[in-house]
């Protein structure tokens, strides 16, 4: 945005107390037509609250709004539609028991009268075969079967679709985090070719790299407010992470030198899966990652092994106790009416029994273990769940199953939403817990996590047709391995 150029957006002062925590403390933040804004910072630094006072959606305590150069009183959701300012939050806001279509016709007041569901597909199938050609969604598909990155998927499009109302302002709260690289690259391809139309974006990621490739601004928040603010180019990696208060620590590969074979078969399971396909053995003490475009039977495989645990499957032998950490966490992680300590403790009741009854004292210590170790950012773990940032939920799914029995731990794309630091705390936990002899099954969508295993299966279409140890892995190798027809030999 050029000094003399009016903002589209222009947020004064603003500022944000919950209770006694101060989640906003007087940022200023400013979005030019036109121009993609950058925002990141670690989990709880105010971005997602800041951007939900830009959607409507949080009336902030203090400070102004301004949009196109008029300040906005009684300013909410429908206002800021009307205004041409959309958001897809982070926790997708998707209506589950409506179909594509209706909820399409959620955004769109207009499409009504005979034949508004046709009209309000067409234009949901239009703009996903824009931002998505190939995406398999259909306008009569219910949003709760569809697989959560084909929900992110959907809510994008929507979030770009036009009808009466204008559209200035998109913000992308973790777009990609439910997407793997193909879809994530056409998404942020179609974001520059809306931007180059005057369209802005604010993209909120914890994917450095798709911040620095695709913003023409940063900006960094840390504890509630803006700590620094300029030209991405002006900016790396390195100096993300420092603004951003985390330590930088390069990635630390697993040892290669392992030999499987010395070790004892954990699980051994064949995917459900029609067309002809590899086993996935997992062995104590490894970590094993599930690769693949997203929605091709990783999760079903997840899925499989966990059942396998808890009963006799055919194709399935699973010989410990498993753990699963969600991707999903507001459907299949967090119990959203529990407070944080009660969500981590519930894995773990049988070693908090004192006699018949279960101890305060000791699930209150588990609790604070793991506050501690992992680093959820809370003033008291007795509160909700629910008052955590999205990071911070996914950081008690984590201690909830490390702080279990379990010698197997699943984990579904766990790293949705999390901040680099923790990313790098939680990489480091997992090698320790696998040195100890835990096993860990991981699905990720993000080729830089792979590097931290020892072992990777390739999924198409629901069977594995690659099976790369850790010194034939490269994310060519991935990528062709993913638009294969049939396994490799």
């Amino acid at each position: 945005m050029t000094d003399d150029a009016q903002p589209i957006v222009r947020l004064e002062r603003v500022g944000m107390n919950f209770g006694s925590v101060r989640a906003l403390a007087g940022v200023d933040f400013v979005v030019g037509a036109g121009e993609v804004v950058g925002l990141v910072g670690h989990n709880g630094a105010g971005k997602s609250t800041l951007m939900h006072t830009l959607a409507g959606t949080l009336p902030p305590t203090e400070g102004k709004i301004v949009i196109g150069g008029v300040e906005r009183q009684g300013y909410s959701v429908v206002v800021a539609h009307k205004l041409g300012i959309r958001c897809v939050f982070q926790e997708l806001s998707l209506c589950p028991n409506l179909t594509v279509a209706e909820n399409t016709r959620v955004n769109h007041a207009c499409l009504t009268g005979i034949g508004w569901r046709k009209r309000a597909g067409d234009v949901i199938c239009r703009k996903l075969d824009e931002i998505f050609p190939g995406h398999g969604i259909g306008a009569s598909d219910v949003v709760q079967d569809l697989s959560i990155g084909r929900r992110q998927m959907v809510e994008v499009a929507r979030a770009f679709t036009v009808t009466d109302d204008p559209l200035h302002l998109v913000i992308l709260d973790e777009p990609t985090s439910s997407l793997d690289a193909h879809t994530a690259g056409q998404l942020l391809a179609f974001v520059r070719r809306a931007v180059s139309q005057g369209v802005s974006s604010i993209i909120i990621s914890h994917m450095l790299g798709e911040v620095l490739g695709n913003a023409d601004r940063v900006v960094i928040m840390r504890d509630g407010a803006v700590v620094s603010a300029g030209p991405a180019i002006d900016y790396d990696r390195d100096k993300l992470v420092a603004a951003m208060g985390a330590e930088h620590r390069g990635p630390t590969q697993p040892e290669t030198a392992k030999r499987r074979s010395e070790e004892p078969v954990r699980v051994r399971a064949m995917p459900d899966a029609k067309q002809p396909s590899k086993p996935l053995v997992a062995r104590k003490g490894e970590i094993i990652g599930l690769a693949g475009l997203a929605g091709h039977g990783q999760t079903k495989m997840l899925l499989r092994v966990f059942s396998g645990a808890a009963r006799r499957m055919p194709g399935v032998e699973v010989t410990a106790p498993v753990a699963l950490v969600a991707g999903d966490r507001q459907s299949d992680g967090i119990l959203p009416l529990w407070s944080i300590a009660d969500n981590i403790a519930i894995r773990s009741i049988r070693s908090l029994r004192r006699g018949w009854l279960i101890s305060q004292a000791r699930e209150d210590d588990l609790a604070e273990q793991w506050r501690r170790k992992i680093g959820i950012r809370t003033p008291d773990m007795k509160n909700n769940i629910l008052t955590l940032s999205g990071g911070n939920q996914q950081k008690a799914l984590f201690a909830r199953a490390l702080a279990s029995d379990a010698d197997i731990i699943l984990m579904d794309d766990p790293m949705r939403g999390v901040d680099i630091g923790t990313k790098l705390d939680v990489y480091d936990l997992i090698r320790e817990e696998a040195g100890k002899g835990r096993t860990f099954l991981w699905y990720t969508t993000e080729f830089e996590e792979l590097n931290n295993c020892d072992h990777v299966y390739v999924f198409r279409s629901g069977a594995i047709v690659a099976d790369l140890s850790r010194n034939d892995l490269t994310e060519e190798r991935v990528i062709q391995s993913s638009f294969a027809e049939v396994a490799e030999a």
